[in-house]
């Protein structure tokens, strides 16, 4: 959502526009004469604008400044919390380990009056960060070991946060991955049936009932506490990695809007998801979807090697279950949609949140079939 490998495609700014967004520049504490501005990056979610400052004979820097979305996220203060918090702890463990503070956490640039936040005129929120210099992240697996290294990002994420008290963060998308919540909202959506669309996928329905023992495992095994609350990040796709352009490395762990308190077996399953998936997510030809079980390996390796021993056994045990409680979830919230018409996710065809349910439904079936498989791939890395 904020750095992807098109920042240099900049986009085009009246004179207006330019002066606006310099008037909220200036209330942030930026070093240097800005030379230049324009929208970028493929996010939907937020305005986000590379600024270049040019700093004496240092040449010039690049940072981010970017307008928060309060129609998704409600409560800025609280993501902003959540973010300074997590990422101020982020630079002491890169600072014991020696790293490299401007590459490998997020840098938030403060306002002028030192808030991790800027409210300007119009109640809109906005922030800025250090720019990531030298790295780009990617959209789609180019070669498996992108997906690899987005594993064992991810799971130094859990590493580096394992001591952070995740209790303290704000829960910024109120019962994001409460499954067992989206499956009774699940059931009045078709009890009320709005737009008389049950009827044609009674298929797909049934397959959301015979499936309530997935949609309630995760909170019986938290009522029973035997997995504990963690700092997750709660969006683990690839684009979400900063990977070196030399090294081919990754080196930083970015958005962090959904940074709240959760599970990491549920961080590990939306990566599985949405990356070990053959098809697309809105593949047509479900011939075409499965979920690779060599992905599913690679992607196992690096997490649990960034994990660094700090997931439970229990939690290595239910990782499996963790892709399928994330791609089962998913899938509930795409048919939920569609029989509610289409009113959350955006499509582009009729039909369209019918395809990605049936998908995601046809990856869990697959899930199934390996189940074996993939519990044998876990035990190697245990």
């Amino acid at each position: 959502m904020l750095f992807t490998a098109v920042w240099e495609r900049e986009g085009k700014m009246t004179k207006i526009q330019k002066e606006e967004i310099k008037k909220i520049a200036d209330q942030f504490a930026f070093t240097g004469e800005l030379i230049s501005c324009a929208p970028c990056g493929s996010g939907h979610i937020n305005g986000t604008y590379m600024l270049r400052y040019r700093i004496g004979e240092m040449g010039s820097i690049k940072v981010i400044l970017q307008k928060i979305n309060r129609e998704i996220f409600q409560k800025p203060e609280e993501l902003m919390e959540n973010i300074a918090g997590v990422t101020g702890h982020l630079k002491k463990k890169v600072i014991e380990k020696g790293g490299d503070l401007e590459r490998e956490v997020l840098n938030l640039i403060p306002t002028k009056e030192g808030k991790a936040y800027l409210t300007d005129e119009n109640g809109e929120c906005w922030r800025a960060y250090i720019f990531i210099t030298d790295a780009s992240s990617y959209d789609q697996v180019e070669n498996p070991d992108q997906f690899y290294q987005a594993a064992m990002a991810f799971g130094n994420f859990q590493n580096l946060l394992a001591d952070y008290p995740a209790d303290t963060l704000f829960e910024t998308i109120e019962g994001f991955h409460d499954t067992k919540a989206r499956f009774e909202f699940f059931k009045r959506a078709v009890e009320t049936d709005i737009k008389s669309r049950a009827a044609g996928v009674e298929k797909e329905i049934q397959f959301v009932l015979d499936h309530e023992d997935v949609a309630c495992c995760f909170s019986n095994l938290q009522a029973k506490g035997e997995i504990p609350l963690r700092v997750t990040h709660n969006d683990t796709k690839l684009n979400n990695i900063m990977i070196d352009n030399k090294t081919g490395k990754a080196i930083c762990v970015i958005d962090l809007d959904t940074v709240m308190p959760g599970l990491a077996v549920n961080d590990f399953g939306d990566a599985i998801r949405f990356g070990a998936s053959t098809g697309a997510e809105d593949e047509k030809d479900l011939s075409k979807v499965e979920c690779s079980m060599e992905l599913f390996d690679l992607f196992t390796k690096g997490f649990i090697e960034g994990c660094n021993g700090k997931l439970t056994k229990r939690e290595m045990e239910l990782l499996p279950m963790g892709a399928k409680v994330m791609t089962f979830e998913c899938g509930m919230r795409f048919l939920t949609d569609y029989l509610q018409g289409d009113t959350y996710f955006k499509i582009h065809r009729e039909e369209h949140n019918l395809d990605r349910c049936r998908t995601q439904f046809k990856l869990v079936s697959d899930m199934e079939k390996k189940w074996g498989q993939m519990h044998e791939i876990v035990k190697k890395y245990m």
